[in-house]
This record gives C-alpha cells, sequence and structure tokens, in this order.
C-alpha cells in the first residue's frame, strides 16, 4: 500500500493501493484501488469529451482525448481540486483497440503522474453524439 504525499486542507488524501502480489498497473495509467478518507466531500464529474470552447470535436482520437484531459482539468479547477484529489476516472472509448491504449496512458500520466486514479476503460459503440470518439468521468475527492 502506497499514500498520496500531499495534503488538502484537512490534512488528509486517498490512499492508492496495489496489492504486491496482482499484477502492477501504473505502467497503464491507474492504479487498482483508491481508499477516500473517512470525512469528505466527493464529487462526481459528468462524462467530459474532446468538445473544444466552441462545441467543435476534432476527427482525430489522439485530439479527442487530449482536449477531453484539459476539459477535466478545467472541471478540477472550478472545483478548487487537483489532479491527485480524483480517485476514480471511467474512460469510454468508440471501436476500442489496443492501438488507443498508448494515447490513453499517455494522457493520463501526464495529468496525474505518480498519483494515479482508480480507472475503469469501457470499450463502447457510440456515444452521445456521432462524432465523439472519447468521454471520461471522474469521481473527485474534495475534503
Amino acid at each position: 500500500m502506497t499514500s498520496r504525499d500531499q495534503n488538502t486542507s484537512n490534512g488528509a488524501l486517498p490512499i492508492i493501493v496495489n496489492p504486491p502480489h496482482l499484477h502492477d498497473p501504473t505502467p497503464n495509467g491507474y492504479c487498482t484501488a483508491v481508499v477516500s478518507p473517512a470525512a469528505g466531500r466527493l464529487a462526481f464529474v459528468s462524462g467530459q469529451g474532446g468538445q473544444d470552447q466552441t462545441g467543435s470535436l476534432s476527427p482525430e482520437f489522439d485530439n479527442q482525448v487530449e482536449q477531453a484531459y484539459f476539459n477535466l482539468a478545467a472541471v478540477l479547477d472550478a472545483l478548487g481540486a487537483l489532479p491527485k484529489q480524483v480517485v476514480k476516472l471511467t474512460v469510454f472509448v468508440v471501436d476500442h483497440d489496443m492501438s488507443k491504449l498508448h494515447v490513453l496512458t499517455e494522457n493520463v500520466k501526464r495529468m496525474f503522474g505518480d498519483t494515479l486514479p482508480a480507472q475503469t476503460l469501457i470499450p463502447v459503440p457510440k456515444l452521445a453524439i456521432d462524432p465523439m470518439l472519447f468521454e471520461v468521468e471522474a469521481v473527485v475527492f474534495l475534503d
């Protein structure tokens, strides 16, 4: 079990758990589990897609993923939260195949560094808007 290294205002942050007898998921951009402190508030962030400020979507998967994580960062900022406070991500990928994992892992590691949240990837045939190829939702420990 490892713990996160910096504290929030009340001195507690979620604890990352990667059991040593299981495969290490960190090279893939996630952890096995995250334990939220007993007292605190959670924020549930709706799925963030790859739309820019005007609502436009790039036709490229890579660009949509990068924009979606940019959008998630903006939501975290509006909540007064940091990426290290994200305890769970759920990502939805249209027509997922193994070639897309590198893009996903690169973006998660860029945003979260060594403080990787728990994460689930769900392949889907389509999302809310036809040109959407990617969406990420988050659970955030606020305090």
